[in-house]
């Protein structure tokens, strides 16, 4: 039991991009997914919620053209407004989350951008 008190303690201190990622390997380690289950709620709503576009999206970048490293660092302090510094940890640390819960069109618009120098991004 106190080696579970043990790692709770320790998932308090991950970032969220972190747990992101814990998340998705436990989920791929014994094949269960941490979505949120309606209890009650209706197969044919169920269908048609699977059916409907997203409201909000977070644009990932997965992978950074190393020719295009300064570029990609400039587009990203543009989208995010932070400083240099921060924009590169951003670009060395892939993937990592650029912009949560914006809306699908301003997600695809800063995948645009970052594609266009090289970089490699999701919207999820």
């Amino acid at each position: 039991m106190a080696d579970l008190k043990k790692f709770v303690e320790e998932v308090k201190e991950l970032s969220v991009v972190e747990l992101n990622e814990l998340v998705k390997m436990i989920e791929e380690e014994f094949g269960v997914s941490a979505a949120a289950v309606a209890v009650g709620a209706a197969p044919a709503a169920a269908g048609a919620a699977a059916e409907e576009e997203p409201t909000s999206v977070t644009v990932h970048m997965t992978a950074v053209d190393a020719a295009q490293k300064i570029p990609t660092i400039k587009v990203v302090r543009e989208i995010t407004g932070l400083g240099l510094g921060e924009a590169k940890a951003l670009c060395d640390n892939v993937p990592s989350v650029i912009k949560e819960n914006v809306a699908p069109a301003e997600g695809k618009e800063i995948a645009e951008k970052l594609k266009a120098v090289g970089a490699t991004v999701e919207l999820k």
